[in-house]
């Protein structure tokens, strides 16, 4: 009778154990749990961080906290599928083996440049902390503080975009289309123009030393040098200048997307309305382009309704669509060439694609991409490509450009582009 007491017993006490287990098995899953969403959560805040400065860059509304820095998914890969884990097995190698010890700067210039250059990104470079502090930091966008020259990117290499009449460039022999080659002798790396401008910004008041190659095309790697020397300070240039042609054709020159271009255009057009201007031509040649949120309010002014741009970034395509603050409906003729680029195609391509306006003039240069610079936890900074601007049809801006319906070639004194342009103008009076 004893034995089946004591199996009873034990009976009793293995259940306990077994419901102690599973409560504190439980307990254990639960906290598992809230430890993954706070992992999760933590993550996606670091992506949402990161993506910033893009997101500022484009326009859309976001906070202003800086971006996080940390371990991210790719140090946790293996020596088959990311560099970081090759780089560490050959430094542990190093570390643990030979004689030798790594220069710690100058590997780190050298591998992150080459990592760089491995994208095929013509735009993605590595700036040391002292380049980075000397002309990218500092930086302005405003194109006129220097020597008289409007300067663009082209391939990650600033070239004179325009020349300001009256200018000492001008007077030196500066023409439209002169790559920089170096800046006071500093031939080291390839000069990209918010480093000119950046450069050009700390010089003001000082003769600088620039180095010019005229190549034989833009892709030319290779070129006549020249050499000027140049007293940096501030130009008094007009972004935007209008005038009433054959008395019913409103002209309108816009330079540069700057940060009140938009503003500056709307006046424009209000006066020469004023005036009695019947049809307008926008001319946006040699426009390198600038703040895209400018860009869409200046089409906007044109267009009543619709897509005005799609932005490609690796988490989709958004579009941008016209905000309804049109000031005119009459006939307009867009004028552009191959030196028009980056937000001043994606304004031509909005006003082309809404059937708005009828473009005049040579396929605009095709840098429909966006690059933002970041900076390093350790010094310095990267600069990469992170949109793509697509046309309203979908069609990519980058390496395409946009092609004016009425293809007009550049012949030197005689601006044969604007003649077409104000005779299409008159033209299309009365018929919108």
């Amino acid at each position: 009778m004893t034995a089946p007491r004591r199996n009873s017993t034990a009976k009793a006490k293995k259940a306990a154990v077994s419901l102690r287990d599973h409560v504190r098995n439980k307990k254990i899953a639960g906290m598992l749990a809230i430890f993954i969403v706070i992992v999760a959560a933590f993550v996606a805040g670091f992506a949402l961080r990161s993506n910033v400065q893009l997101s500022e860059l484009l326009g859309f509304s976001v906070g202003t906290e800086s971006a996080a820095t940390g371990k991210t998914a790719s140090q946790q890969k293996t020596t088959y599928d990311a560099i970081s884990a090759r780089v560490d097995e050959v430094e542990d190698i190093l570390d643990t083996y030979s004689m030798d010890t790594i220069e710690l700067s100058a590997a780190t210039d050298s591998m992150l440049a080459d990592l760089l250059k491995a994208t095929g990104d013509p735009f993605a470079e590595y700036y040391d902390q002292q380049r980075y502090e000397d002309y990218i930091k500092e930086s302005v966008s405003n194109g006129y503080k220097g020597i008289g020259v409007l300067f663009g990117d082209y391939n990650g290499r600033a070239y004179a975009i325009d020349i300001l009449a009256g200018s000492e460039a001008q007077a030196k022999g500066v023409t439209k289309g002169d790559f920089v080659e170096a800046i006071n002798g500093d031939s080291d790396h390839a000069w990209s123009a918010s480093e000119v401008i950046g450069a050009l910004g700390k010089l003001e008041g000082d003769d600088v030393v620039v180095t010019w190659m005229r190549p034989i095309s833009m892709d030319a790697e290779n070129g006549n040098e020249f050499t000027t020397t140049l007293e940096c300070r501030e130009y008094d240039a007009v972004n935007v200048t209008s005038s009433l042609m054959d008395e019913n054709v409103g002209y309108i020159r816009l330079r540069q997307m700057t940060s009140n271009a938009s503003d500056l255009v709307k006046r424009a057009i209000q006066e020469l309305t004023a005036q009695g201007a019947q049809a307008f031509v926008l001319d946006i040649r040699d426009n390198p382009g600038g703040y895209l949120t400018q860009s869409l309010d200046a089409a906007s002014l044109f267009v009543p309704s619709g897509t005005l741009v799609g932005i490609e970034t690796l988490d989709g395509v958004n579009t941008r669509t016209a905000s309804g603050t049109t000031v005119t409906s009459l006939p307009l003729v867009v004028l552009v060439n191959g030196y028009t680029s980056a937000a001043a195609e994606v304004l031509a391509a909005a006003l082309q694609d809404n059937q708005r306006a009828t473009t005049v003039g040579q396929t605009t240069m095709g840098k429909g991409s966006v690059q933002v610079v970041r900076e390093l936890t350790f010094g310095g900074a990267i600069r990469y490509t992170a949109a793509y601007y697509l046309a309203p049809s979908g069609r990519a801006i980058n390496g395409n450009g946009v092609t004016p319906e009425l293809i007009v070639g550049s012949t030197g004194d005689d601006d044969t582009q604007l003649l077409v342009s104000l005779d299409t103008a008159r033209s299309l009076i009365g018929t919108e």
